[in-house]
């Protein structure tokens, strides 16, 4: 689950964290009254006007800016909130800013040169270990530090046995260069992290960029945060972060109902029970020289009513020509899906006019077979993987 950029600095601030400060504001003239607050709060006399969306690159998109005045608060933070704001990150047609966050400047002049670093903390699944990954490439995409200056780029596994050591965390202040006080303040920040990474059963942790300020604080400016969705029975206040006008509103809907839905880009909807056969469905599709335009996975439940409902949700994405059902009979009859199928035809009636090709295999397949070849419906069925998907070309051929 991924959260907004001040929620996740509220999670890094509980544990420690140093970042940078600021309030929240929906609409322009409680920017302003959080950019008094904060001058009060903080000192600062400029304030960074951030749009609060799930996507990176937001700078890019004209979506932070700095004001020098109330007057520029109260402009810039009327033209970002409302805005559809396009990223290399957001779809084609951007996403709407529904509230900015007012922060404090932390590029304040002083004894010494700020420097930016790249810091993220997730999981390593190939060792099965936690991993810090940092740069001192700070404030740049870190896939291009990654394809033109691997070498800036360092990692430090930690064993989950016994967690981040503080040799661990000295290593990672001397590879980005720092001494004095500043290395103090990073291996502080870097225990601060970790310690927010584990405490919130999070899956990511990025920090893009982590400042070192002009009198050697260490700062994080920024916060991209992944919580795991399968933890937050453990955290109820971080389950109440979500921000569901952040996700895909198919996603959401079918997530209601307890159906597994993510939201593709092709034309071939999948209607499949269990994780392991629509991955397999969707190479079929592929296969066959077209792209799924969902991954939708009934579970061992696929009655009419939960066939109906997962029609209805993948006939929602107007790029969806044609509909392929994937079952494999185990937990639930072939023949109940199949009436099922039937059924939730019947019910839906003109509203679907894409192909639907059928495929059940498992207990009494052969029945289910006979039960959509009997309906006089136009639903295909097939039996064999290779059938369904040569179905799939033929009737998106037409």
């Amino acid at each position: 689950m991924n959260i907004h950029e001040y929620q996740g600095k509220e999670i890094l601030a509980s544990y420690g964290v140093r970042i940078q400060r600021g309030h929240v504001a929906n609409n322009a003239e409680e920017a302003v009254a959080a950019a008094k607050q904060l001058t009060a709060e903080t000192g600062t006399g400029w304030h960074v006007i951030k749009a609060q969306i799930h996507a990176g690159g937001r700078g890019k998109g004209g979506g932070v800016k700095l004001a020098k005045n109330l007057d520029q608060v109260a402009e810039i933070a009327g033209q970002i909130i409302g805005m559809d704001l396009i990223t290399p990150q957001t779809p084609p047609t951007g996403k709407r800013v529904h509230k900015v966050l007012v922060a404090e400047d932390v590029y304040y002049p002083g004894e010494s040169e700020t420097s930016e670093f790249y810091m993220s903390v997730l999981l390593n699944r190939g060792k099965a270990r936690n991993m810090i990954m940092y740069s001192t490439e700070g404030g740049m995409d870190i896939e291009e530090v990654a394809e033109n200056t691997p070498h800036l780029i360092f990692t430090e596994e930690i064993d989950p046995a016994v967690g981040l050591q503080g040799f661990q965390a000295r290593r990672i202040a001397f590879n980005l260069g720092l001494s004095g006080n500043a290395f103090k303040e990073m291996v502080k920040f870097v225990d601060a992290l970790y310690k927010a990474y584990i405490g919130s059963d999070a899956s990511m942790f990025e920090i893009n960029p982590v400042l070192k300020t002009s009198d050697d604080k260490i700062i994080a400016v920024d916060a991209k945060v992944d919580l795991d969705e399968n933890a937050l029975f453990r955290h109820k206040d971080l389950a109440e972060l979500r921000d569901v006008r952040e996700e895909n509103p198919i996603e959401v809907e079918a997530k209601e109902v307890g159906l597994n839905y993510v939201d593709l880009d092709g034309t071939v909807g999948c209607m499949v029970n269990g994780a392991g056969l629509a991955m397999a469905t969707m190479d079929l599709i592929k296969y066959a020289g077209f792209e799924p335009a969902n991954f939708l996975d009934v579970g061992g439940t696929a009655d009419a009513k939960r066939v109906e409902t997962a029609f209805r949700i993948i006939l929602k994405d107007p790029n969806v020509k044609a509909i392929l059902i994937n079952i494999f009979g185990g937990i639930v009859r072939c023949d109940r899906v199949a009436q099922g199928v039937v059924d939730a035809y019947k019910n839906m009636g003109d509203a679907i006019k894409v192909p639907i090709i059928v495929r059940l295999q498992g207990t009494n397949a052969e029945i289910a077979k006979e039960l959509i070849d009997n309906s006089g419906m136009p639903i295909l069925s097939a039996v064999q993987f290779q059938e369904a998907a040569d179905q799939v070309k033929a009737a998106l051929s037409k």
